[in-house]
């Protein structure tokens, strides 16, 4: 039953919301938001295991889907709209699905997160194969449209996971790898864009962070395969050039464009010695891996 769930529940320290001075309330949230960062430490575990399954399908020609209904299917999506920049991955390699489509994402779409069946469809539209990883995420762990989108996934031999804000949550049962985090009720009660929300998008954070790390798209902790589309991002893509090397702006604007605008080639070229075809082949011989290329190099 929905009132059962820890996410629908008073919050009893927050009776008095709508008394509390605008600094009383701005404490009060920040207290409870500290208690979604210690829910998710107590998953790590769980977690860990997720991500290195992400790793293996996304390096053996898998693609990761994120999907859900409301701030759910949002985060996911934003989650998923962010690897492209940041990390310079083909649209397809991460999507994020929301129940009743991109409308949804602005404007709630009637009994969209009710169907059992829209998910799958959903999914058939994208050709999902069993070498794809699914993610669901509810708050509520009982949305319809993600125990749908988990059966059919399972069905094609899809890898299945599930993000959950309540213990023992229903969609955990359809899931190989649930992660259940849950940091009592909202300070609005059954507003769980809030607390839920943020441990959502910290753990997606954690998930598409860190898998782009093990492949590759990452050097000491810098985005060494950032999309450079405007000119902050070419102004930070030569910044990184010159944290990753030592050089000068000038160097680094030169290695930049020779490089035909790709930080990892320029610091590969920078930090080897060799010529672009050179660092070129390196790094295709490791899998896209500065440090490796490095080792080679030696």
């Amino acid at each position: 039953m929905l009132e059962n769930l820890t996410t629908e529940k008073r919050n009893e320290d927050t009776t008095g919301l709508d008394k509390l001075t605008i600094l009383e309330t701005v404490e009060k949230m920040n207290q409870e938001d500290m208690k979604a960062v210690k829910a998710i430490s107590k998953q790590a575990e769980a977690i860990t295991a997720l991500i290195e399954q992400v790793v293996y399908s996304l390096k053996n020609g898998g693609r990761l889907f994120y999907f859900g209904a409301g701030t759910s299917g949002r985060l996911g999506i934003l989650d998923a709209a962010e690897c492209v920049p940041t990390f310079n991955t083909d649209p397809e390699l991460v999507q994020g699905i929301i129940a009743g489509g991109e409308s949804a994402m602005t404007v709630a779409v009637e009994g969209a997160e009710d169907s059992t069946t829209l998910a799958a469809e959903d999914f058939k539209e994208r050709e999902l194969t069993a070498k794809d990883i699914v993610i669901g995420i509810s708050a509520s762990g009982r949305t319809p449209y993600v125990i749908g989108g988990l059966k059919y996934a399972t069905e094609i031999g899809a890898t299945t996971a599930a993000i959950s804000c309540n213990e023992e949550a229903e969609i955990s049962k359809f899931a190989s790898y649930p992660i259940e985090v849950s940091a009592g009720p909202e300070i609005l009660t059954g507003s769980t864009r809030l607390k839920a929300g943020t441990m959502q998008k910290l753990i997606l954070n954690m998930i598409s962070t860190i898998s782009m790390v093990h492949l590759g798209k990452v050097y000491e902790n810098l985005m060494i395969d950032v999309k450079p589309t405007n000119e902050k991002l070419i102004e930070r893509a030569k910044n990184i050039i010159m944290e990753a090397t030592g050089v000068s702006k000038e160097d680094a604007t030169f290695y930049f464009e020779d490089s035909d605008q790709q930080v990892k080639l320029a610091i590969t070229r920078i930090l080897t010695g060799t010529s672009k075809e050179e660092a070129q082949t390196l790094l295709d011989k490791n899998d896209g891996f500065i440090r490796k290329a490095i080792e080679m190099a030696k």
